[in-house]
């Protein structure tokens, strides 16, 4: 069976990046592979509805392991042996199982939650501080939706000190690039700034994340490789704040437009556990999954996907599947959302995700409780949009109060 004609997404102009949702629903329609140009122009094939999702996330030759298995430049502007890669995400079993081991003890659900008062203190440290503004208006990202969940991995990890402007900018260029030459120059200038950090605390170590994942070893005698030290600060302070930075910016646009669902929320915060699932649902932060290498040729709803080729499951578009939840297309705070794959599916499933979660809950909480008057202070239209086909979220989110 044919994959039918390619979908180029470029030609899809700005509106597929603000609403990607009705394009995923006409792909989902007409079955569950297909070929399309990204947003760079390069062929990849598009997995999309949420069992065939939930099947190519579980299917082994289906590869993240881009370093040992496929031609890293294929996805891409960096070396093969980039140590900025050399991480659990970029890996598959047994590398993947011994990484996410050696890491996994820091995230139990008890160690996350000793964090709620900490992050509450942070959320009202930075309210306090754009509230201050005479003029009543900020950008609710990087007065708040950014620095929260940058500032809680920065201190898991021990690096309070971090470049947050130099490191926001080289992060927005590995996860949306705004040209291959810029891409290229962050993926030169982080793994180096960080492999000083790394040095730093090899010689004054703390009660910290990263000085565990130096001098811990397990009880095989494994540790972390200078590579992957790098690499898991890598993936850990992007992951840890990307994800949360646009829950909280994309959970709040929805309410936004979706008053009703607002004022309940506002009414009943038993309501927020719930709110925060649908959030991920309705419009999560990661649209579709890190690219896949297919291992050898694989068929998938009778099309055959060839070896070599890239492939992205399509997070997002599943997650609107009408047939896994009812009126897909309907932000509903009091629907189950449970089964939503926002944080993957499978041995990838993310790490950090409750983590994710306590922030968002705290975020979205503290901003409505403090902020009563909070609205959207542009059109919809004209939020400027990160780029490419990972991240879903607006660069700034204009706000008055």
């Amino acid at each position: 069976m044919s994959a039918g004609p390619v979908v180029d997404l470029q030609q899809l102009g700005g509106d597929f990046t603000r609403d990607p949702y009705p394009v995923y629903a006409e792909l989902r329609a007409a079955g569950p592979v297909h070929r399309v140009l990204d947003t760079d122009g390069e062929e990849v094939w598009f997995v999309v509805g949420y069992d065939a999702c939930r099947t190519a996330f579980t299917d082994p030759r289906l590869s993240r392991d881009w370093r040992k298995s496929g031609n890293i430049g294929q996805i891409v502007n960096t070396e093969q042996g980039q140590p900025a890669l050399a991480h659990m995400l970029m890996s598959d079993p047994p590398d993947h199982t011994r990484l996410r081991r050696l890491v996994a003890r820091e995230f139990t659900p008890r160690r996350i939650e000793a964090l709620v008062p900490r992050v509450q203190q942070i959320a009202d440290e930075l309210l306090d501080a754009m509230l201050a503004g005479e003029e009543r208006q900020a950008d609710l990202v990087a007065s708040f939706a950014f620095p929260l969940p940058m500032t809680v991995i920065c201190e898991l990890l021990g690096v309070p000190a971090l470049d947050r402007d130099a490191f926001r900018a080289w992060s927005n260029e590995m996860v949306a690039r705004t040209s291959p030459e810029a891409e290229a120059r962050a993926y030169q200038e982080m793994p180096a700034y960080l492999a000083e950090l790394v040095a730093a605390k090899r010689i004054t170590p703390g009660q910290d994340l990263l000085s565990a994942m130096i001098h811990t070893v397990d009880e095989g005698g494994d540790r972390l490789s200078p590579d992957e030290l790098i690499g898991m600060c890598v993936l850990l302070l992007i992951a840890g704040h990307e994800t949360t930075v646009n829950l909280i910016g994309n959970g709040m646009r929805a309410l936004f437009a979706h008053p009703g669902q607002l004022a309940d929320l506002r009414a009943d915060f038993g309501l927020l556990e719930g709110a925060i699932e649908e959030m991920l649902r309705y419009d999560g932060p990661v649209e579709n999954c890190t690219d896949r290498l297919a291992l050898e040729d694989v068929e998938m709803g009778g099309v055959t996907i060839p070896a070599g080729s890239t492939v992205l499951i399509a997070m997002a578009g599943a997650d609107r599947d009408p047939e896994r939840f009812q009126q897909a297309d309907r932000f509903d705070i009091r629907r189950d959302s449970r089964g939503h794959i926002a944080f993957g599916h499978g041995l990838h499933y993310c790490l950090g995700a409750p983590l994710a979660r306590l922030e968002g809950r705290i975020a979205i909480r503290t901003l409505l409780e403090r902020c009563p008057d909070l609205r959207l202070d542009a059109d919809e239209s004209e939020l400027p949009w990160m780029r490419g086909l990972l991240i879903r979220g607006a660069r700034e989110l204009p706000v008055r109060w």
